[in-house]
């Protein structure tokens, strides 16, 4: 039984998904600018809805069901818009904590504006660091 335990052990820690194994790290920049509401990106600047499921490829993108509800704070500048960061919620109040992180700008859409987005601001390595 402690030999089947240790296999199961070790297979399970090779087999690891690499949000795992990517977390607590610095991983590269998606873009050096963001645009947002204000200096410190803490104000949202629209609600979307998702269009579709995005299963996130590192632990800098957040999951997102189809038809759940985005607040977006910035949207990425220097890659022709296509990542936006923002925090999701649960289909219903308090099924989760609300995440923080970055998806495609192509899986949502946006269904109220909050504040334009004129503030011009410089990604740092904490932007993109994985927790």
């Amino acid at each position: 039984m402690e030999r089947w335990m240790s296999w199961l052990l070790l297979l399970t820690l090779c087999c690891l998904s690499p949000l795992t194994v990517q977390a607590g790290r610095q991983m590269p920049k998606l873009s050096n600018k963001k645009l947002c509401a204000d200096s410190e990106c803490s104000h949202p600047i629209l609600i979307a809805r998702a269009l579709e499921d995005f299963y996130p490829q590192d632990c800098r993108f957040i999951p997102i069901r189809k038809g759940q509800v985005i607040y977006v704070y910035a949207m990425l500048k220097d890659r022709g818009n296509l990542f936006w960061a923002g925090s999701v919620q649960g289909s219903y109040y308090g099924e989760q904590e609300a995440r923080l992180g970055h998806f495609p700008s192509s899986v949502v859409q946006e269904t109220h504006a909050l504040m334009p987005a004129t503030e011009e601001v410089k990604t740092t390595n904490w932007d993109f660091y994985c927790h």
